[in-house]
């Protein structure tokens, strides 16, 4: 078993599936030293990219820490939060045993405490499946290639791309909330968010009235409901995103948008679903799922189960009054960059 400290320092190792998307949230924790992307559990030795899985190996991180400024609690907490615990096939968009969930203990007291915070988190009552992550003593590890390291650095569009596109933001979003967010973390978020309206605050109603036109109010703020075929983006097939109309942050994309034939914009899914908050309305007698804006809690639509079935199922069908479209050459202008690489 490798050893559990580096002079003053302590390490800890976790596996969960792709490597880069485990390594970018502990290098933001004060505390943590470095967070290096590699292979570890297999029965060969000096394995690389194109083998590591023949030889029986998993992608892990292994962290250094500063035991005086982050503990090993801290940690797991964190860890829990980037997974999905109840799959024992993969995570999320990387199948294979390769990249399940694992704890690889360093020493007796970091089993006893990864047995101890899969216990409460299997009591915790927050899902429905059993806890399938594995506790595994530690074993030699293997740093990835130099081109695997800081790939969120070297990478961000690229990187953030895949993280949408395998579903863990989605899942993760949905599962933990802002409790994804951990106090000992530095100022600025796991998943990065747009600094236009990452510390959005809603404006008075007052300054609302003057701000938008008379739909737009209605629709945002009294949950009304626009004219179908008479509304700018029903028919728009211009390449952006479609943000909320009073806090600009993110919602839809036109990579996701679909001609329903109901005179809305309609999506098969959000650009993020972070920024989705979805409630019971019973305005109209029968339960509908009404779409709000997450940081400025404006009604934009409501959700139902026709949509297209290769897609997920879903019908988004939103007002344009709720949403303002960014073209795909005003992204980095208007502070939106970070979605250029998605088109």
């Amino acid at each position: 078993m490798n050893g559990s400290t580096l002079g003053n320092h302590k390490i800890a190792t976790f596996a969960g599936g792709c490597f880069w998307c485990v390594e970018a949230p502990y290098e933001k924790v004060d505390g943590v030293i470095d967070a290096v992307s590699g292979y570890m559990g297999g029965n060969d030795k000096n394995p690389t990219y194109d083998n590591y899985a023949k030889k029986g190996h998993i992608e892990v991180v292994q962290i250094t820490y500063d035991p005086h400024k982050t503990s090993y609690e801290d940690l797991l907490h964190i860890f829990w939060r980037q997974i999905n615990p109840t799959d024992a096939g993969g995570q999320f968009g990387d199948r294979g045993p390769q990249y399940r969930s694992v704890i690889f203990y360093h020493n007796d007291e970091q089993k006893k405490l990864a047995e101890k915070s899969k216990k409460q988190l299997a009591q915790s009552g927050r899902f429905t499946k059993p806890i399938v992550t594995e506790l595994l003593p530690a074993s030699a590890f293997y740093p990835a290639e130099d081109y695997h390291q800081d790939y969120h650095k070297k990478h961000p569009i690229k990187y953030k791309f895949f993280r949408l596109r395998s579903g863990r933001d989605s899942y993760l979003s949905q599962t933990w909330g802002d409790q994804q967010k951990y106090k000992s973390q530095k100022e600025d978020t796991i998943v990065v968010k747009n600094q236009n309206w990452r510390n959005f605050v809603k404006p008075s109603n007052e300054v609302l009235h003057k701000t938008l036109t008379p739909i737009q109010y209605k629709v945002t703020q009294k949950n009304g409901t626009e004219k179908p075929f008479d509304n700018p983006y029903w028919d728009n097939k211009e390449p952006g995103i479609y943000v909320d109309i009073v806090s600009g942050e993110p919602l839809f994309s036109s990579q996701h948008k679909y001609k329903s034939g109901t005179g809305w914009p309609t999506f098969w899914q959000p650009l993020a679903p972070e920024n989705i908050i979805k409630k019971n309305d019973y305005f109209l007698i029968f339960k509908r799922t009404e779409i709000r804006s997450k940081h400025g809690d404006s009604h934009v639509g409501h959700v139902f189960n026709d949509g297209p079935k290769d897609k997920g199922g879903l019908r988004y069908c939103m007002n344009s009054a709720a949403l303002r479209f960014v073209p795909l050459a005003d992204l980095e202008k208007e502070g939106y960059g970070e979605y250029v690489g998605l088109f």
